[in-house]
């Protein structure tokens, strides 16, 4: 150990280096783990009947999951929507659209200072 390097310094560097040696070896575990799931290691196949179509307000069947089955494959993978969030709307007074327009000219024209 070098004179000019104190105990505290030392122990901190070796505990740093142990905690990111952990912190790599959990991580490859976990990508490992989701890599042999995405293969289906440990995905069966259903193997009940043919689940119903529900009609959901698009076009096309929504399919549920058959109940009690967890779709292991894609648990990472959050549950998409069909459909985006509804539009908001706010219907302004020509008064409220009028100040809406100065503000936006003063925005648009910079801070105060510049002038």
């Amino acid at each position: 150990m070098p004179e000019h390097d104190s105990i505290l310094r030392m122990a901190g560097t070796a505990v740093l280096t142990v905690m990111a040696v952990a912190c790599t070896v959990g991580l490859a575990g976990v990508l490992r783990r989701g890599r042999e799931r995405g293969r289906g290691g440990d995905v069966h196949p259903w193997q009940g009947p043919e689940p119903e179509p529900r009609l959901s307000s698009g076009s096309a069947p929504e399919y549920a999951a058959p109940a009690g089955q967890a779709l292991r494959a894609l648990r990472a993978i959050p549950r998409q929507r069909r459909t985006g969030p509804r539009a908001e709307e706010v219907r302004l007074t020509p008064a409220e659209r009028e100040a809406f327009a100065v503000l936006v000219r003063r925005l648009a024209e910079g801070p105060a200072g510049d002038r």
